[in-house]
C-alpha cells in the first residue's frame, strides 16, 4: 500500500512563491515506486502533469511551468518537492502529487490534493 503526503500549498499574490511537498510511504517502495510527479487541475480543467521525475529520464517540467517551477526532493527517500515561482492566478488549481509503480505506465498512485490560489 502506497501512501502519499502532501504539505505546503495556500494562497499567494502574483509573481509570489509556493512550495509543496510529498513524501511517498509504505513497504519496498525502492522496488514499487520508479516515478514521482506533481500534476493540477484547475477549475473547468483537465487534470495536467506539470513535473514529472523517474530514475531513467530525471526531472521534466510542462511548457507551463518551465522555467519557474522547480524540482527537489530525494528519489532514495521518496520526497518531491515542488517550488513554484513568478506565480499567475492561472497557476490557481489543486495540485496533486502522484507515482508511478513500477509495473504500470500510468500514474496510478494519488495524494489527496492541496489548494493553490494565486491573486491577481
Amino acid at each position: 500500500q502506497v501512501r502519499l503526503t502532501e504539505s505546503g500549498g495556500g494562497s499567494v499574490q502574483a509573481g509570489g512563491t509556493l512550495r509543496l511537498s510529498c513524501r511517498a510511504s509504505g513497504p519496498h517502495l525502492r522496488s514499487l515506486i520508479c516515478a514521482m510527479a506533481w500534476f493540477r487541475q484547475a477549475p473547468g480543467k483537465e487534470r495536467e502533469g506539470i513535473v514529472f521525475r523517474d530514475d531513467i529520464s530525471g526531472p521534466r517540467y510542462a511548457d507551463s511551468v518551465r522555467g519557474r517551477f522547480i524540482i527537489s526532493g530525494d528519489s532514495a527517500e521518496n520526497t518531491l518537492n515542488l517550488e513554484m515561482n513568478a506565480m499567475t492566478p492561472e497557476d490557481t488549481a489543486i495540485y496533486y502529487c502522484a507515482a508511478r509503480r513500477c509495473s504500470s505506465r500510468d500514474y496510478n498512485e494519488w495524494g489527496q490534493g492541496t489548494q493553490v490560489t494565486v491573486s491577481s
